[in-house]
C-alpha cells in the first residue's frame, strides 16, 4: 500500500499455510519476554572496534557480554561513544538508564554531528537513543534497560549486528532496589533484591549471536557493553560481582590512567577477556599468523613491567641489569605508543586490525633488536636515546595506505642506529 497511513491500518498479508496475517507497521511485544531464535553459534567471530587496547589484549565476541565497572570520571562514557562511533555493528542502541540530564544532552547534540565513518551518513541514522534520566520516574528506569534490550532482538531478527550500549546497570539496580522496598521485599545484601543476580543473568543472557527462523535463515547478534558504576569504585558491591559471573570479559577502568589523558583508560594488568582463545584463530587467519605468538608477548612485557616497578622502587633503576632496563624501555612504548589512543585525532581515533598487527611487529621487532644488542655488550643507556625510536611512536600517525612502507624503513632505521653504536664501541 502507498500514501499516508496510520500505524494501526493494514499495509500488507501474509498468507501461512493455515491463516493469514495482517500486518501493520505497529508491533506490540512484551519487553519482558525473551525473543527466541533457531539456535546460538558459538563465539568466533570478534566484534571490531578500532581500539588497540580492547581488539589486541582484550577482545569482545560478536554476540559477547562486557562488563565496564569504573568509578566517576574513569572513562566509561567515553569507552561507549568511542565503541558506537567505531565498532563493528550495524546499529548501536544506547540506554542511558538514570544517566545525569546534561550527559544525555550531549549525547543528542553530539551524535547528529558526528559522522558515521562507513556510510558517511550522520552517525545518529543508526543510533537508537534510550533517554532515561536519573529525575525520571523509577518505574521507567527499571523499564528502560528491557525496552533496549527487546528493541535490539527486533533488529537482530532481521540480520543485524547489534551493539547495545547499557549506561549504567547500577542506576537500574538502585531503581530495582527502590520498588523492591516499597513492595516491601525481603532485601538481600546491601539492600539490593534477593532475585538481583538472576534479572541481571536474564538480561545478560539475551545477548548471543544467533541464526534467526525465517526464509531464508537470517544470521544477526547482540553484544552487550554494561557499565557499572560502583560506589567509590569499589567492585566488591553486589552489582559489579553479579554482573562479572553472568560477563565473559572485563575491562578494568582507571580513574589514575584517565586523569593522566590515557585514553581508553582500561587497565592492562586487572582486565581479561574470556573470549580471547576462542578468537585467537580468526586473528591468526584473517590478520596475521603471527598475531598470537606476538600478543602474547606483548602481555607478558607489560605483566614483567608490573613486577619490575616493585623491584626499581626498592633498589631504583640504576641497579637493574640492562636486560630488565630493556623490558621497561619496550613496555613503555607499549604504553605511551600503543595502548594510548586519541579520540580527537583523525587518524589515531580509529586503527584497523591491519594497522595494529604492523604496530606489534614494529614494537616486537625493536625488543628483539635491543635484546641482540645487549648480549653483544652494548649498554642500554646508550641504546634507549636512539632517534629511531620516536619514528615508533609516530607511526599511530600514519594512514593505512602509507603503513608498509613506513614500517620497512622504520626497521632500517633502528637496524642502522644500533649498528652504529656497535660500531663506536
Amino acid at each position: 500500500m502507498e500514501g499516508k497511513l496510520k500505524i494501526t491500518e493494514v499495509v500488507a498479508h501474509i498468507k501461512g499455510k493455515e491463516k493469514t496475517t495482517k500486518l501493520t507497521m505497529k508491533q506490540d511485544w512484551p519487553v519482558r519476554s525473551i525473543r527466541g531464535v533457531k539456535s546460538k553459534l558459538p563465539p568466533s567471530i570478534p566484534l571490531i572496534t578500532g581500539q588497540r587496547v580492547i581488539d589486541t589484549l582484550f577482545p569482545v565476541a560478536k554476540g559477547g557480554t562486557v562488563a565496564v565497572p569504573g568509578p566517576f570520571g574513569s572513562g566509561k562514557t567515553v569507552v561507549q561513544h568511542q565503541l558506537s562511533k567505531w565498532a563493528d555493528s550495524d546499529i548501536v542502541v544506547y540506554v542511558g538508564c538514570g544517566e545525569r540530564g546534561n550527559e544525555m544532552t550531549e549525547i543528542l547534540t553530539t551524535f547528529p554531528e558526528l559522522q558515521d565513518p562507513k556510510s558517511g551518513k550522520p552517525l545518529m541514522e543508526r543510533t537508537i537513543l534510550i533517554a532515561n534520566t536519573s529525575n525520571m520516574p523509577v518505574a521507567a528506569r527499571e523499564a528502560s534497560i528491557y525496552t533496549g534490550i527487546s528493541i535490539a532482538e527486533y533488529y537482530r531478527d532481521m540480520g543485524y549486528g547489534i551493539a547495545l550500549m547499557a549506561d549504567s546497570t547500577s542506576r537500574w539496580a538502585e531503581a530495582l532496589r527502590e520498588i523492591s522496598g516499597r513492595l516491601e521485599e525481603m532485601p538481600g545484601e546491601e539492600g539490593y533484591p534477593a532475585y538481583l543476580g538472576r534479572r541481571l543473568s536474564e538480561f545478560y543472557e539475551r545477548s548471543g549471536n544467533a541464526i534467526i527462523d525465517g526464509t531464508p535463515d537470517r544470521n544477526g547478534s547482540i553484544t552487550i557493553v554494561g557499565a557499572v558504576s560502583p560506589p567509590g569504585g569499589d567492585i566488591s558491591e553486589p552489582v559489579s560481582q553479579n554482573t562479572l559471573r553472568v560477563t565473559r570479559v572485563f575491562w578494568a577502568l582507571d580513574a589514575s590512567l584517565a586523569s593522566r589523558r590515557h585514553f581508553p583508560s582500561i587497565n592492562w594488568l586487572n582486565s581479561y577477556s574470556l573470549y580471547l582463545g576462542d578468537l585467537l584463530p580468526w586473528f591468526s587467519e584473517n590478520v596475521s599468523r603471527e598475531w598470537p605468538e606476538i600478543n602474547g608477548r606483548m602481555m607478558g612485557i607489560l605483566q614483567k613491567e608490573a613486577e619490575l616497578q616493585e623491584v626499581v622502587q626498592l633498589v631504583g633503576y640504576d641497579a637493574l641489569p640492562d636486560k630488565e632496563k630493556a623490558t621497561l624501555d619496550v613496555a613503555r612504548i607499549i604504553r605511551e605508543d600503543y595502548l594510548q589512543q586519541s579520540a580527537f585525532d583523525d587518524v589515531d581515533q580509529y586503527c584497523s586490525v591491519r594497522k595494529q598487527s604492523v604496530m606489534m611487529k614494529l614494537i616486537m621487532f625493536y625488543s628483539d633488536q635491543v635484546e641482540k644488542a645487549i648480549s653483544s655488550g652494548i649498554g642500554m643507556d646508550a641504546i634507549q636515546n636512539i632517534p629511531s625510536k620516536e619514528k615508533i611512536s609516530r607511526i599511530k600517525e600514519v594512514k593505512d595506505t602509507e603503513l608498509e612502507k613506513y614500517m620497512k624503513d622504520a626497521m632500517k632505521s633502528i637496524e642502522s642506529d644500533i649498528r652504529a653504536i656497535r660500531g663506536d664501541k
